[in-house]
């Protein structure tokens, strides 16, 4: 069922029972459609002094009178339960996501050699952002993720003040899209915020950054593999990726011993008494170098150097950077960490995640995918089992848990 035509099946409902919409859909969808279509024909001006044409406007926004209510509650959503550093980086990096991304190297090698030789950014690295960013183009395929991009914006840019001006720029730029001919209206999707393609850029990103890799004259991060990695490598390179070298290396650290934040060469974190747990050298000892402790000192620690900023520019936090680099490294086969990360549990596999999850589902507690990856939902599902078996209402996906649901 579609969301306007649950909208219209919940309105004639209420109507029955003597209620108002406006008691129970967000703020301003009550009043939204004719709010909205004249919002449209308002911004209709404002598009074409940006340099939108009128004709592209009015067929990008032919069929759209009114907003889209799950982007709205999207914007909306405050994740309930914090993400520790283990949990975020177990959603990311583990034997399903480092198996496909190798299966991916197989198969895009040609032109993986061209991109690497052409922008000199690591393929690795690429893979590991196309799986942070769309499970390898997996998420492409799901409607009830990818939205018309247009109307996403439009809808932000009406109804959500934090990001109006945001998605106002980006819905112009959205527009200007589809005036190059690149894409098509029908084909122009994204996530709830206009993020776009295998590699999810925005569409001001996709501007500043798209590249027709594969030669057929459109710059096509939605069908086409090669583009989408080149528009990534593309933006590495053009924020300072430097060819041939890492991101970071886990380093060892001294007992007992405090050290100085900020950046330094890591020839002076060498004489602090900072080793790579690998016992290997460090490759470049005159290269600038902050230690970061993203799970705490009782966690993995690392030496991170420019690669890591530049991976930043994707996505400005540490953990995505981090990320993106021990999935890469990964992927590489150059192996894990050696220091794993500190949980308050016993950790499972990705198969065995999969079997918490169809277990919890087939006791009544979850109705969620069973794809390895514990977003809110599965761990709402554990707290419930928890407390129905008196256990400790953490949330956790734990050895402990599974094996009191293949008791049941």
């Amino acid at each position: 069922m579609s969301a306007r035509t649950a909208a219209q099946r919940l309105t004639g409902i209420l109507v029955a029972a003597g209620l108002s919409l406006a008691f129970v859909l967000p703020s301003g969808v009550a009043r939204a459609d004719a709010g909205f279509r004249n919002w449209i024909a308002s911004f209709r001006s404002t598009a074409m002094q940006s340099g939108v044409s009128g004709a592209i406007y009015d067929r990008a926004f032919r069929g759209i009178s009114d907003v889209d209510p799950e982007v709205l509650e999207k914007a909306r959503y405050q994740p309930e339960f914090k993400a520790e550093a283990w949990d975020y980086f177990d959603n990311r990096v583990h034997e399903d996501s480092i198996a496909n991304g190798r299966a991916m190297a197989r198969k895009w090698k040609p032109w993986l050699d061209r991109i690497e030789q052409r922008f000199g950014v690591d393929r690795y690295v690429l893979l590991a952002i196309w799986s942070m960013e769309s499970n390898y183009g997996e998420i492409l395929k799901r409607d009830d993720v990818m939205r018309n991009v247009v109307r996403s914006l439009a809808t932000l840019g009406y109804a959500d003040k934090k990001r109006a001006k945001f998605a106002r720029t980006q819905l112009i730029a959205a527009l200007k899209i589809l005036q190059s001919g690149d894409i098509d209206e029908s084909h122009l999707s994204g996530s709830w915020a206009g993020a776009m393609g295998h590699t999810q850029f925005i569409p001001t990103s996709y501007q500043a950054y798209a590249v027709d890799m594969d030669g057929n004259g459109k710059r096509d991060i939605w069908n086409s593999v090669p583009d989408a990695l080149a528009t990534a490598a593309n933006l590495l390179r053009k924020n300072g990726w430097q060819a041939g070298k890492t991101w970071g290396y886990e380093v060892k650290l001294p007992e007992g011993r405090k050290f100085p934040s900020g950046s330094m060469s890591v020839a002076k974190w060498q004489a602090l008494g900072l080793t790579r747990v690998s016992g290997k050298a460090f490759p470049h000892s005159s290269d600038r170098a902050e230690l970061k402790l993203p799970g705490g000192r009782s966690g993995p620690a690392f030496l991170v150097i420019k690669n890591f900023s530049v991976i930043k520019r994707y996505n400005n936090a540490d953990k995505y950077a981090f990320a993106v680099g021990l999935l890469a490294d990964e992927i590489a086969g150059y192996g894990g960490l050696v220091n794993d990360w500190s949980r308050p549990f016993t950790k499972l596999t990705f198969v065995e995640k999969q079997e918490l999850q169809q277990r919890l589902s087939d006791h009544g507690y979850y109705t969620g995918k069973f794809d390895g990856k514990i977003g809110e939902g599965s761990k709402a599902a554990i707290m419930s089992f928890q407390a129905q078996a008196g256990l400790t209402q953490d949330g956790h996906p734990s050895m402990e848990v599974l094996k009191w649901l293949r008791k049941k």
